[in-house]
Parts: structure tokens; C-alpha cells; sequence
């Protein structure tokens, strides 16, 4: 297929309620979608970042310049012949791997409809119906956090997530336990601990969590190791596995026991599917984990949780927003969702899109 034209639009999403993580908070969700075209067809990806370097140092801003300005000139006339080479084509630039996520599932997507195949059959999946996780943020009123977990329980979510941070974190987790002492939980701190905070980590033992999700350093793997070797909850890492390289140092040293997978976060759906497979070959246990996408980013990250060795419930935020970009949103039903066979399933509405744009680019 070649690639006739390019557009990027830089768009914000508002949110029903503010989402607070140790990190800050927001409002909106600032993200961006790249639209290829072929003479006949249209694919979208999604570049699912956040508004602000606190997560990782790649943010929307900058994954807007790096795609108008070095990715995108190099993939318009160009004829591509499968997604994967995305991977060779980029090499020299250096992480930005939302940015190139939004182009190599927007190429996954023109593929899937060019072959008339579906992409979670492409990508090898098995599990047609995913289980879905439900999310809270930072909630230190008692009451309120009682309350929005009751109601994710209630709309069947399959476990629960609960930002933690110093502070905030012995506290939540006692009152979540005491009235609810068997629903599967996980806290995430978002690297907001160190080392010399072991003695508070090893009291989560103490809760019979699912795991603890990234507690120390952004980029970070050492720490980890010495971590999981003193506490039995299973350290889940998150933003310190961006590639299939990390990924293989980190079991190495037994830095942790879960990875969770978020395709814009390594660069694309097939590097996390070497990631996926790595972790099955090594039995770490596995999960698809979510940017708070929109339904277009959702689509290619449940399509990539048909794997086999997903085995914990996936992350889909698209509930959390007023709106969305696309005519039959993705949502839940009684914590599940039936994956779809095609993007377009979903019906991209672009007057929406452009409604929500920012700023936007055509190549």
C-alpha cells in the first residue's frame, strides 16, 4: 500500500470528573490522531500521551512536532507492505514511541481493511470477549472513594485499580479493605516511592493486592529486583518497559512477576506482541493497560489483548469521558467487552474530531 496523504490533529477530550494521579491532575485528555490514506482507503492510530512530561518525558506537544516534522515526511509516498516495518523505518529516532504508535496502528488499521481480515485475527488472538478493570483516582474524601468503587463493582468491572502516592496509600487501602475484603485489587504509585520507603511498601502485603504497579523510579529496573526480593505482593512494571529489551532485562533480574502492556508506550503493536510473547515464554503474567484513549486508541489495545497470555483484566477509560471521537463508542458492558472485528466498526466521525482539534497538520 502507499501512502498518499497524512493528517494530524491534535485534539483534547474533556473528562466527566477530574482524574488525579500522583502526578497531578486533569480535566481533559490532550491526544492526538493520525489519519493515512491510501488512494482507496483511510487508517487511524492514536498517539495516546499526556498533556505534561510527568509520566514519561515524551508528552503530546512534542509527539505533534516529532510526527509533523521527521515521522510523517518520511512515510507519505511511501509504499508500505506490512505494519512491522515501522520498526526499521524509525530506528534513528529515539523513543518517541506514542508518536510511533499513532502511525503504526493507523498503518495496522489500512492493513486489517485491505486484507478484509480482522486485526485481532492478524495479530494471532484468541479471547474474543476481554474483561475490563476499573480505575480510581486520588480520592481522600472517604465516602466519595467508597462510592466510586461501589459503583464500578456494581457495573462488574473484573478488579479494581487505585492510585496510590506517599501519603496516600496505607490509609485508602485499609478503608477499601475493611468494606470491601474480596475484591481483586491493585494499587499503582506511578514510580512515586523509592527504596528508603521499604518498610511502608512491605505493609501492602498486608492487603492481598493483584500487584503493585510501578512503585519506584520512571526508569528504573535495579531497584525493582531488590524490591520483589522483600515483599510477596508481585511488582507489575509499567513506564520502565519500553521495548522488548527492557523487557528481557527485567526478567533476567527478577525485577518483577507482571508486566503491564501498553502498546504507545513500546512503540506499537508489534513490538508489544514480541513483549507478550517473551513474558509468556518466561511465565510473567501479562495485561493490557490504557492512556485513557479515546475509542480509536481503545480498539487497537483490545485487538492486542486477544492474546492468550493476557490473563488480567485490561484498562478501558473511554466511560471517563463526556464525549469521543467516533459513533458507537467502545464502553463496557457488565465489565467486558466484545472486540471488535474493524475499526470502522466504531464509524470515526470526523466532524467530531475536528470539533475537538487543537491544531492539525496534512502532509
Amino acid at each position: 500500500m502507499i501512502i498518499e496523504s497524512a493528517e494530524i490533529f491534535l485534539f483534547e477530550l474533556p473528562f466527566i470528573k477530574s482524574y488525579q494521579t500522583s502526578y497531578g491532575d486533569m480535566n481533559q485528555k490532550r491526544s492526538i490522531i493520525v489519519k493515512l490514506s491510501t488512494s482507496h482507503l483511510s487508517g487511524y492510530g492514536e498517539a495516546s500521551t499526556l498533556p505534561f512530561p510527568f509520566y514519561l518525558p515524551e508528552y503530546t506537544d512534542t509527539s505533534f512536532i516529532v510526527l509533523k516534522d521527521l515521522i510523517i515526511p518520511q512515510i507519505t509516498g511511501k509504499r508500505i507492505n506490512h505494519p512491522s516495518e515501522m520498526t526499521k523505518l524509525f530506528t534513528h529516532i529515539k523513543r518517541y514511541n506514542f508518536a510511533k504508535t499513532a502511525v503504526e496502528t493507523a498503518l495496522w488499521d489500512l492493513y486489517s481493511q485491505q486484507l478484509k481480515t480482522p486485526l485481532w485475527q492478524l495479530l494471532g488472538g484468541k479471547q474474543k470477549e476481554i474483561k475490563i478493570g476499573g480505575a480510581v483516582g486520588i480520592t481522600e474524601d472517604k465516602n466519595k472513594l467508597l462510592e466510586e468503587i461501589s459503583l464500578k463493582i456494581e457495573q462488574g468491572y473484573k478488579r479494581i485499580k487505585l492510585k496510590i502516592k506517599p501519603g496516600w496509600d496505607i490509609q485508602p487501602l485499609e478503608i477499601i479493605r475493611n468494606k470491601f475484603p474480596d475484591v481483586p485489587l491493585l494499587a499503582d504509585a506511578n514510580s512515586a516511592y523509592t527504596l528508603k520507603d521499604i518498610e511502608l511498601l512491605k505493609t501492602l502485603d498486608n492487603f492481598n493486592l493483584m500487584m503493585i504497579e510501578q512503585p519506584l523510579g520512571w526508569d528504573d529496573i535495579i531497584d525493582h529486583a531488590e524490591l520483589q526480593q522483600q515483599i510477596n505482593t508481585p511488582i507489575c512494571l509499567d513506564e520502565s518497559i519500553l521495548s522488548l529489551e527492557n523487557t528481557r532485562k527485567a526478567i533476567k533480574i527478577n525485577a518483577c512477576k507482571i508486566i503491564n502492556i501498553k502498546p504507545g508506550r513500546v512503540g506499537g503493536l508489534t513490538e508489544a506482541k514480541k513483549i507478550h510473547d517473551l513474558c509468556q515464554k518466561n511465565n510473567i503474567g501479562v495485561w493490557c493497560g490504557g492512556m485513557l484513549e479515546s475509542s480509536i486508541g481503545a480498539f487497537f489495545n483490545l485487538s492486542l489483548a486477544t492474546l492468550d497470555h493476557f490473563i488480567y483484566p485490561a484498562a478501558l477509560n473511554t466511560n471517563d469521558y463526556l464525549d469521543d471521537i467516533v459513533t458507537y463508542k467502545c464502553i463496557p458492558e457488565n465489565g467486558t467487552v466484545k472486540v471488535p472485528n474493524f475499526l470502522s466498526d466504531f464509524k470515526v466521525d470526523e466532524d467530531k474530531l475536528i470539533t475537538y482539534t487543537v491544531t492539525g497538520s496534512v502532509k
